[in-house]
């Protein structure tokens, strides 16, 4: 397999694999536990490629709380450089407005050959949320929604959330407790606190050299 660490959708027609995996967010910061996610899917789908796709602006945010699509699409690129099923494409970064998680299982649909299955990979926090999603039925139909439970999370709560019905359409993944969040990395950043181990240590330098998240040369060795 070609390895494109950047690719557009258009380069799937080529795709021979069975399955591609979508893992979408904001990604500010992408952490370890998005990596730990995606390579676990990769693994139980047996996965030639997860498609890491960074938004544009999600939905459920304000446009001035999150940081610029090309910091976090360049994070990205760097936590996913060392795996070779990884890529990250631009596509919702260079779609105009908010971005629909549906829209883009439906473009990726019209650029895969043949029959092949998409699955749709996101956190537990993320699935708490699907209801407030445009299209949340169809998301559930067009794609394999897939999640792995975070410390604080059980199945329980997303059949509360969701209703038992799609709640049973949804694949749980087995998986290590990775209690990290972006929101925890930006509030440590700014306090000038470690974040060492959180995420990969390309995005940690990338972090401080940028000054994101109130990030200062100063403080940069308490990351290290």
């Amino acid at each position: 397999m070609v390895h494109f660490w950047t690719m557009k959708l258009e380069d799937l027609t080529g795709y021979c694999g069975q399955s591609v995996a979508i893992i979408g967010g904001t990604f500010d910061p992408v952490h370890h536990g998005h990596l730990v996610l995606a390579e676990r899917a990769r693994e139980h789908y047996d996965l030639d490629l997860v498609l890491f796709m960074p938004n544009r602006l999600s939905p459920l945010k304000e446009e001035d709380e999150v940081t610029t699509g090309e910091d976090r699409y360049i994070m990205v690129e760097l936590a996913v450089a060392d795996n070779p099923h990884f890529v990250v494409c631009r596509h919702e970064l260079e779609q105009p407005g908010p971005s629909y998680s549906i829209d883009t299982i439906r473009v990726v649909r019209k650029v895969l050959p043949g029959d092949k299955q998409i699955l749709f990979v996101t956190g537990a926090d993320a699935i708490l949320e699907l209801l407030d999603w445009r299209e949340p039925e169809a998301i559930l139909d067009e794609a394999q929604v897939v999640t792995a439970l975070r410390p604080g999370f059980d199945r329980e709560m997303i059949s509360s959330a969701l209703g038992e019905e799609r709640a049973s359409r949804i694949d749980i993944l087995d998986m290590p407790a990775v209690g990290i969040c972006s929101t925890d990395i930006r509030r440590r950043v700014s306090r000038g606190q470690s974040i060492r181990y959180l995420t990969p240590a390309a995005v940690i330098g990338y972090i401080y050299k940028r000054g994101l998240y109130g990030a200062s040369p100063s403080g940069r060795s308490a990351t290290h």
